[in-house]
């Protein structure tokens, strides 16, 4: 039997660059990401052997650090209320990672991930979905000697915009293993991993400086199902600042 209790508490501070020219006829931006946070574990395991003899065992780990560099390019297409997008992102070690250590904040190898996303909004009826779905690649971990399985995953958001500023709604997500762990210390096999997961949002445009505006979005996600994975509740705050969109023209005085 074994006892499982995580917690990780990070603060994502990025940077993007948007291409003023115009790529495959589409607008193209780069991003580079890293967290440093706090990260968390225990566990807490029986073993039962013959004739019920068990023994047991308590291991916890706390420390702050520093996640990998992350960095993403976009390409996006507009079409009145279509728009589409896709991208690549993958990670910089950021040489943080302790093998000897439970808890880690960075992913210890190199991983990439590419993928498309749709997205729908009417301004005129507030109606907005979301999805993004892509594929995760992995090299092996070199300290542990383990590859983790290529992963599909779609994350989804639909929601209605209540005011101008102000839009409520639905977020989840969806991950599937597609392809066995591997390695020599892949000691429990093929361990495909799998989950669901489904919560609320709520997102504000807030009026920044002439031509700025700020988007603060809350949204909270719980696992409906698991598989080889740990059973959780995430709760993701993001703040982005961006230029405003321009505003509309205003129409001409009709003269009598």
């Amino acid at each position: 039997m074994t006892g499982l209790n995580a917690h990780a508490d990070a603060l994502a501070l990025g940077i993007t660059y948007t291409s003023p020219l115009s790529v495959l006829g589409g607008q193209a931006a780069f991003s580079l990401i890293t967290a440093p946070g706090n990260a968390g574990i225990g566990i807490d395991a029986t073993l039962t052997g013959p004739r019920g003899n068990a023994i047991s065992g308590v291991a916890t780990d706390t420390r702050t650090t520093l996640s990998d560099v992350i960095y993403q390019g976009t390409l996006k297409w507009n079409q009145g209320v279509h728009n589409q997008m896709v991208y690549v992102t993958g990670n910089i070690p950021s040489g943080t990672y302790d093998p000897n250590r439970l808890a880690n904040l960075n992913l210890g190898f190199v991983a990439w991930d590419a993928g498309a996303g749709y997205t729908y909004l009417d301004p005129k009826t507030g109606h907005e979905f979301s999805v993004v779905g892509g594929f995760s690649y992995s090299l092996p971990n070199p300290h542990l000697q383990y590859q983790n399985g290529i992963d599909f995953h779609v994350d989804w958001a639909a929601s209605q915009f209540v005011t101008k500023n102000v839009h409520i709604g639905v977020a989840g997500y969806l991950y599937q293993q597609i392809t066995d762990d591997s390695g020599p210390g892949a000691k429990l096999g093929g361990f495909r991993g799998r989950a669901i997961g489904l919560g609320p949002q709520i997102g504000f445009i807030i009026p920044l400086a002439e031509g700025y505006q700020g988007y603060l979005n809350l949204k909270g996600y719980k696992d409906l199902e698991v598989e080889n994975r740990a059973s959780t509740w995430s709760t993701w705050v993001t703040f982005a600042v961006s230029a405003a969109p321009p505003e509309p023209p205003s129409k001409p005085a009709l003269r009598k």
